[in-house]
């Protein structure tokens, strides 16, 4: 089956879903998810992006990220997966792919479906029937919004703010918005990020025009690719 063009235009958000491959564990133990975290930091640190939301499962990670200004989104996940290739094959002493295929991303609309995709990524442990309790599974940002955490690599969005006009306002509406029944929604939510963006009437299409906007011809020699951070 022929692979369909991944959407990558910039100023936008991103919700990013990276497998193992054929599915397999790509973490093992805590220390496996530690270390994701600690390389998320330190691209965080080299490329600029803000993560907004996360989830770290067995065999799969979503990431809903917003690249910085002139920074591309493939650079950055490019580099993500293989450094921490590296040091999965260098723990286990393994060999060959550990991620299934190209990462895949889908934009989403800020202003409209960013607090949406963020309650659908953070209910993945849910969904899996690992927990009946979102806080009772460390590897997501849920606890940075709902409890106040701190965990180095969640940056809180503007919306959350407008959730309530006191920190623990914010947090008892953001437990509400995300524990409630959503099965309706999610399956809705998944049928519409199906098509490849996510957004209200129109916003589609201007994603398509952007994209195919960015992708004709430049002069000039491309830039060459950042090293590896290890």
């Amino acid at each position: 089956m022929p692979r369909h063009a991944r959407i990558a235009v910039t100023a936008q958000v991103y919700h990013v879903i990276s497998r193992g491959n054929n599915r397999e564990r790509i973490f093992w133990d805590d220390d496996d998810c530690h270390a994701y975290l600690e390389l998320c930091r330190r691209y965080k640190a080299r490329d600029g992006f803000r993560l907004f939301h996360w989830v770290l499962m067995p065999n799969h990670v979503h990431l809903l990220l917003e690249p910085a200004a002139g920074c591309s989104l493939s650079r950055t996940m490019q580099g993500l997966q293989l450094a921490y290739t590296l040091r999965t094959h260098k723990k286990y002493r393994s060999v060959g792919h550990l991620w299934q295929d190209r990462f895949k991303s889908f934009v989403i609309e800020r202003d409209t479906y960013l607090l949406e995709c963020g309650r659908y990524i953070e209910r993945n442990p849910l969904r899996c029937g690992m927990v009946t309790d979102p806080l009772a599974y460390p590897w997501s940002s849920y606890g940075a919004y709902a409890e106040a955490q701190q965990d180095a690599v969640t940056d809180l969005h503007e919306i959350y703010e407008t959730m309530g006009s006191s920190g623990a306002q914010r947090r008892q509406a953001y437990r509400d918005y995300v524990c409630g029944d959503r099965a309706n929604e999610e399956e809705e939510f998944r049928s519409r990020l199906a098509r490849g963006c996510l957004g209200r009437d129109g916003f589609a299409e201007a994603i398509h025009r952007q994209a195919v906007d960015q992708r004709r011809p430049r002069r000039g020699r491309p830039k060459l690719s950042g090293n590896i951070l290890k």
